[in-house]
């Protein structure tokens, strides 16, 4: 028999490990508060659907960006195929029952994925950055460009949706059925990513990320990883992509935007990243905020977002989440006999 103190298994490290994918006593009220939000606020469920997809979108950009390490400025390049495969699907009448798209808008985004992958990850720092930003460009502009099935400029409107499930309507007015669909994809692609992160696959990106060159020294596959990584990340991303098409029944350039892919990087430093409640954090607090703003300054309300991200830029490096666990550090700190 092994002795305690020799057995790797029952190290104060390995233990500390093995109970960090553990659930955690207080993170059932994050989706407790999703279902409450349903029934208390009906008027803003739009509102919501929209803060559902955010949410799974800014988790596929913090499983490359957060946990792998990978600095992209195009990954709504992914969220733009997607919505454009659900999209074109419809419109032209190849194929619309949501669930199945939706596996179709993840297949093609995660093959997009690998194919950019397997270039783009030979690269690091400023070329990578540059050149993720290239392909995203590349993708909007044979959208614009391929106007006879992609609608060019003006998109694809009036998308065909059908029920789903064959009994629930989907309603742009009233879109509870969006809601509830687009919660219960983001609840199974949230314990998918959380499975991947609390993985042995998970743990050597954290490692690559850390230290490359050590990893290669072990022999772990750095490059594989990292392009495994890219096109999973890719496939969560067309599928939030692909909620986005479905939920609002159009699908135009702006998902293949710089906008949109500056806004889920924002997301992830406000919330913090490489945290898995960082996105939800994130994307309540800069949708919140854009909300309220927009209304007191119509015509200046970014710049309060941007003083806000300047604040957390400089004083808050690991976003609000940091900022409430430095709190709780101290606070148990406090509470510990001297």
């Amino acid at each position: 028999m092994i002795a305690p103190a020799l057995n790797p298994a029952l190290h104060p490290a390995a233990l500390a490990f093995a109970g960090r994918h553990q659930p955690r006593v207080w993170e059932p009220i994050v989706w407790i508060l999703a279902l409450v939000f349903y029934f208390a606020f009906p008027n803003h469920l739009g509102f919501g659907t929209e803060l559902l997809i955010t949410i799974l979108f800014a988790l596929s950009l913090d499983l490359v960006l957060g946990y792998a390490g990978i600095v992209t400025l195009g990954h709504a390049a992914f969220f733009g195929v997607g919505a454009y495969t659900v999209g074109m699907l419809a419109y032209h009448g190849f194929w619309n029952e949501p669930i199945s798209s939706l596996m179709l808008a993840a297949i093609v985004a995660a093959l997009v994925g690998l194919g950019s992958g397997l270039v783009l990850l030979r690269t690091q720092g400023l070329t990578l950055l540059m050149l993720s930003l290239c392909t995203m460009a590349l993708l909007e502009e044979a959208a614009n460009l391929g106007h006879e099935y992609t609608g060019g400029f003006d998109g694809l409107a009036s998308l065909p949706i059908p029920k789903l499930l064959g009994l629930f309507e989907f309603n742009p007015l009233y879109p509870r059925t969006q809601y509830v669909y687009v919660l219960t994809v983001l609840f199974i692609s949230f314990l998918f990513i959380r499975t991947v992160v609390y993985s042995p696959f998970g743990q050597s990106l954290t490692g690559i990320r850390e230290n490359t060159l050590r990893m290669h020294a072990v022999g772990s596959p750095v490059r594989a990883r990292l392009v495994t990584c890219y096109t999973i990340s890719a496939a969560i991303a067309g599928i939030a992509g692909g909620l986005w098409a479905q939920a609002n029944a159009y699908v135009n350039l702006t998902t293949l935007g710089l906008d949109r892919a500056a806004m889920v990087l924002i997301v992830l430093i406000l919330g913090g990243c490489g945290r898995m409640y960082g996105a939800f954090v994130g994307a309540v607090a800069y949708m919140v905020l854009a909300h309220f703003l927009a209304k007191l300054y119509p015509t200046a309300w970014q710049l309060g977002l941007g003083f806000l991200l300047v604040v957390i830029a400089l004083f808050a490096r690991n976003g609000i989440l940091g900022i409430g666990e430095a709190l709780l550090r101290r606070f148990r700190a406090k509470r510990m006999p001297r």
